[in-house]
């Protein structure tokens, strides 16, 4: 695995999209775009150096993850949840801001302090694209108009990372948000570079069950009976904690549905490969992770409409202080959260890790490619499984695999 080229990262289902090798190769030799699946896939024009192909596989975390020693100095690590340098759920308290994101938005209102405070000079961060609804694409923002214009979940391909040579040519400092795979991307580049990294000072994620492809999208559309080209806007979640997945079409219909149908019944069907071999959903390589602090119901996450609550990690010293400094002024509101508690809350983030080298270990036995994990404990995690749940995770795995789901 160690050498596979761009082409056979792709085919071995372990590309998860985040647009790494657009940075790592020469300008204009690779360009991301979506498959016949539905997926961003990277494209190489043109035939590709070995160099080419050396960067890439440096950067890409679709091939495997590495935990540098550097990351969490002195910050205890947790097996499941990653590093850990302080737990809190909170929420905005610009009720604007809190209304429009995903949980309680803490990640939007993170990103405005930075902005307002000269921390940085724009973030990089992803948006509905304006010239298709249904799709994404990167932007720019540098006021809270153009954070709030992004603010909720985007439950479709994007490729974050592919934008890092432009934001780069751009003066002035920058965070960079994205999913934990996009992040992860960018910590390797970062480490590798240091004036880079005096450009990026903060990495901002949030916790992601997997990247549909665009066949979930068509399929909401179809529940609605909309074409897709009949659609001005379209929303996964936000306005509101969960939200409604609401689309609206040029003459004014609209139709809504609630987010346990929306993701619990139609775009976790469409996840890509790769997620499916993901170790790292809670982003341990950011300096702050947000998530839903969902309330629990029965040892489940409640769904219920509610005001907005959001979970806040902070992985880094440099996360530590930005959560702090937004407390003391005023632009979010936290309390301490029991880490037991996240089994609740998060339980298929905590199922997915625990049952990681049991799934490693079917696609051994089948020669199937799978990503390289290292100082993710996954030893520890594997040790927490019974027997029984060892055995299921590995031959639910091995039929997936089998079967030509994963």
């Amino acid at each position: 695995m160690a050498r596979l080229q761009l082409d056979e990262i792709v085919s071995a289902g372990l590309c998860s999209g985040c647009g790494a090798c657009v940075f790592a190769a020469t300008e204009g030799a690779v360009s991301m775009q979506l498959d016949s699946k539905g997926y961003l896939r990277p494209v190489a024009n043109r035939e590709l150096a070995q160099a080419e192909h050396i960067a890439i596989r440096e950067v890409c975390p679709g091939i495997g993850l590495t935990h540098p020693a550097t990351l969490a100095k002195g910050i205890a690590y947790h097996p499941v949840w990653g590093p850990m340098a302080s737990l809190m759920s909170g929420h905005a308290n610009d009720p604007e801001v809190r209304h429009k994101g995903s949980s309680g938005g803490v990640l939007s209102a993170l990103l405005i302090h930075l902005l307002d405070t000269g921390k940085v000079d724009f973030v990089v961060h992803t948006r509905a694209s304006d010239a298709d609804p249904l799709l994404n694409q990167t932007v720019f923002s540098a006021t809270r108009e153009d954070i709030l214009s992004g603010a909720g979940s985007r439950y479709a391909p994007a490729a974050p990372v592919a934008a890092l040579r432009a934001a780069l040519a751009r003066p002035g400092k920058f965070a960079f948000v994205g999913k934990p795979c996009d992040v992860a991307a960018v910590r390797k580049i970062v480490l590798a570079r240091p004036a880079v990294a005096k450009r990026i000072p903060y990495l901002l994620s949030f916790m992601c069950a997997g990247t549909p492809s665009m066949a979930g999208t068509h399929e909401i559309l179809q529940r609605f009976g909309m074409q897709a080209t009949d659609v001005k806007s379209f929303r996964y979640r936000g306005d509101g904690w969960p939200g409604l997945a609401r689309a609206e079409t040029t003459d004014g219909r609209f139709e809504t549905m609630d987010y346990n149908t929306a993701w619990g019944t139609i775009l976790n069907k469409h996840l890509q490969p790769r997620c499916k071999m993901c170790a790292d959903g809670t982003g341990e390589f950011a300096d702050v992770v947000c998530a839903d602090a969902w309330y629990g119901k029965d040892g489940y996450p409640d769904f219920a409409e509610a005001d907005g609550r959001s979970l806040l990690i902070t992985r880094t010293e440099s996360g530590t202080t930005l959560a702090s400094d937004s407390v003391a002024s005023g632009a979010i509101s936290t309390t301490s959260f029991d880490h037991s508690l996240l089994s609740d809350i998060q339980p298929y983030q905590k199922r997915r890790k625990l049952e990681m080298p049991a799934r490693r270990i079917a696609a051994q036995v089948l020669r199937h490619p799978w990503p390289h994990y290292r100082h993710l404990r996954l030893g520890l995690c594997f040790k927490q499984l019974s027997l029984h749940q060892s055995i299921k995770a590995f031959i639910g795995t091995a039929l997936r695999l089998l079967n030509g789901r994963i």
